[in-house]
């Protein structure tokens, strides 16, 4: 808007400067011309007594302001007079209706403005030809010419900066329910990401640290042991998710990255977390980065790898799970297989039952829907990336996730 409406206001203030000082100019011009020639005439004192009230008036004009105001109309009343009244007395006086048609068209509305420029054209037309004393074409037909040109210009400049300011008013409005669209986006975006943060964290953490509470309790008469080694495994998770939920607060960082290595770290970290006596998660690497990784990038691969493992150990009962990483020029490619029960694809599952692997109908039944597969293809997406999953009850469940890299 202001790199708009600035330079209107200056076009405005360019073309009053120019009318103001044409009307003087041509007040001075129409004085010193009568002087010359009637310096002694009785009607002098008159004529320089009324253009010295003109002037005054016309100087008073922007202290009443320009709207059409009562003592707006009435300034304006007084300077039409004043004039009307001067070239009675002396026609060359009538050149100064050009700045005063400006004045009126500036104060009234269009409709109350060209009657009023009708007035003071025919006015200056009758005392050019009383003057002349014949009906001389010229002066019967330039002034309105003249009036007609200067109307139809400052019209149609005044409708096309009201039809430019109509634009601009609808631009910024546009402008303002766009931002306003794009916010709203945004936040439903941002609960989206801090849900899936959420379910691939703090909630898969939760649910590990309660399955193995769970089993403790069941086996702490039974197997002491193996019931203390699962109370200190949900006490590891509880540490892990802690560190996870410290970092979610201060920037959502994966705790893994966080402690640098990169991803296949990272990887190896998590397998080594996941590793239980029922399950062995192995990790294996296939070629090199051509670069450093960007860090969404890690940061997607590393939860739906957790999200993965989360669903093998909830719902495939598989015994062993293997982590693969392929670096390729073009893309980076994880791969999530488990020896479990696997499922059909192709039956629609539960988000619960999407995870990774495959999923126990029985075991989906007793528990709540969590984000699963909704989850990990929101991830990416939203990098450009694409989900494979292959899987057939009791074949065990492979599960791909590619993301295109920058070209070198």
């Amino acid at each position: 808007m202001p790199a708009v409406a600035v330079p209107e206001r200056d076009d405005a203030r360019a073309l009053t400067v120019v009318m103001h000082t044409a009307f003087f100019v041509l007040l001075s011009a129409s004085v010193a011309r009568y002087l010359a020639r009637h310096a002694d005439g009785p009607h002098t004192p008159w004529v320089i007594a009324l253009s010295v009230l003109l002037a005054v008036l016309y100087v008073l004009g922007p202290a009443v302001g320009t709207r059409p105001a009562p003592r707006r109309l009435i300034w304006l009343g007084l300077v039409v007079a004043a004039w009307a009244l001067l070239v009675v007395l002396a026609p060359s006086f009538a050149w100064c209706a050009v700045p005063l048609f400006y004045t009126g068209l500036r104060t009234l509305p269009p409709r109350a403005a060209i009657p009023l420029v009708a007035l003071l054209t025919a006015l200056a037309v009758a005392t050019q030809l009383g003057l002349a004393g014949w009906p001389d074409p010229n002066v019967l037909l330039a002034p309105p010419a003249v009036a007609a040109v200067a109307t139809t210009v400052f019209v149609v400049m005044q409708r096309q900066a009201a039809r430019q300011d109509a634009l601009i008013d609808d631009l910024l409005h546009t402008r303002r329910e766009l931002a306003a669209t794009e916010r709203r986006e945004g936040t439903l975006a941002e609960r989206e990401r801090l849900a899936r943060e959420i379910h691939d964290t703090l909630a898969q953490g939760l649910s590990s640290q309660r399955m193995l509470l769970q089993a403790a309790d069941r086996q702490w008469d039974t197997a002491p042991e193996t019931a203390r080694h699962h109370v200190r495994t949900a006490a590891a998770i509880a540490e892990r998710s802690l560190a996870e939920a410290r970092r979610f607060v201060h920037d959502l960082t994966p705790a893994d990255l966080a402690e640098g290595g990169g991803l296949l770290q990272a990887l190896h970290t998590v397998a080594e977390r996941e590793t239980t006596p029922a399950l062995t998660v192995r990790v294996h690497a296939e070629g090199s980065p051509p670069r450093p990784l960007p860090a969404p990038v890690e940061s997607a691969l590393l939860r739906i790898a957790q999200g993965a493992l989360a669903n093998v150990r909830e719902h495939a009962a598989a015994t062993t799970a293997t982590l693969t990483l392929t670096c390729l020029d073009d893309q980076i490619v994880l791969d999530v297989t488990d020896d479990g029960h696997g499922f059909d694809p192709r039956t629609p599952a539960g988000p619960g039952t999407a995870g990774a692997a495959g999923s126990d109908p029985a075991a989906d039944a007793a528990e709540p829907r969590g984000h699963g597969l909704p989850a990990i293809r929101a991830r990416l997406r939203q990098l450009g990336g694409t989900l494979t999953i292959e899987s057939a009850p009791g074949e065990g469940t492979a599960l791909s996730a590619a993301i295109p890299l920058e070209p070198r």
